[in-house]
């Protein structure tokens, strides 16, 4: 039976059009598996910190260059620490801030609406616990705070 190519002069056998479905199927696949992972680049503009993040899970982690005696360098990369390993299914994203001494990031859940703060301290990646400006039914909040208090703990730069 021709198929639609057979207008310019090809015609597609059965078994011609199972490998071609086959490599239609895997080409849409592959693009959706190439997403899973999103970098930032930390906003401190004199370290070369990038931060990964699952898009599933939310886990976080970061890598950077380091000098080494007698090579051309190395990359350090630090694993996900307390609070960074895997949260929640959700739709998860980085933000950097524009604030110039940052060494952390934003850890966005698009879904949810939660944010938390990742950086480097002790050889790992932490972030805070995630929080919402938004108060749910029980009144509660992300931390907000004290008045007078910029909410600034340091750059995490450690």
């Amino acid at each position: 039976m021709p198929t639609r190519f057979a207008r310019i002069g090809v015609v597609m056998s059965p078994i011609v059009k199972l490998p071609a479905a086959a490599a239609l199927l895997v080409a849409l696949v592959l693009p959706a598996q190439a997403n899973q992972f999103e970098f930032k680049a930390a906003p401190q503009t004199d370290l070369n910190r990038i931060y990964r993040i699952d898009r599933v899970t939310g886990e976080v982690g970061a890598c950077q260059y380091g000098l080494k005696e007698g090579t051309i360098g190395v990359t350090f990369c630090y694993p996900a620490g307390e609070g960074a390993g895997p949260q929640k299914p959700g739709e998860y994203g980085l933000v950097a801030s524009h604030h110039q001494k940052e060494a952390g990031v934003f850890r966005v859940n698009y879904r949810s609406g939660e944010m938390s703060v990742c950086y480097v301290f002790n050889d790992q990646v932490v972030c805070t616990p995630q929080a919402t400006s938004a108060a749910p039914a029980g009144g509660e909040g992300g931390e907000q705070p004290a008045a007078g208090d910029s909410g600034q703990r340091g750059s995490g730069a450690r």
